[in-house]
């Protein structure tokens, strides 16, 4: 039951998909990002980002303060090629 409780409420990755991860190689943040998805909502893992290093840090035995942060990067959107077209449509 521990285990189901949803980490990363944006996209719904629960703490045993981040134990998952880590016992797969993920010893920080973007590793655990890159194979779960976590930290990728809306968010940008402003909610997840500091649970995420807690269960890392008790899962490896590692200092909370070694473990390296997110790598933050602005969300992309997808645009139509025509927004970049003059007033006259060139």
């Amino acid at each position: 039951m521990k285990n189901d409780v949803i980490i990363c409420r944006c996209q719904e990755v629960t703490e045993q998909e981040i134990i998952d991860a880590i016992r797969d190689g993920a010893s920080t943040v973007d590793g655990v990002k890159r194979r779960t998805r976590a930290c990728m909502g809306l968010c940008q893992g402003k909610t997840c980002e500091r649970l995420i290093e807690r269960i890392i840090a008790r899962e490896t035995g590692k200092n909370p303060a070694e473990i390296l942060p997110n790598n933050a990067r602005m969300p992309a959107r997808p645009i139509t090629v025509g927004l970049f077209r003059d007033k006259e449509g060139k």
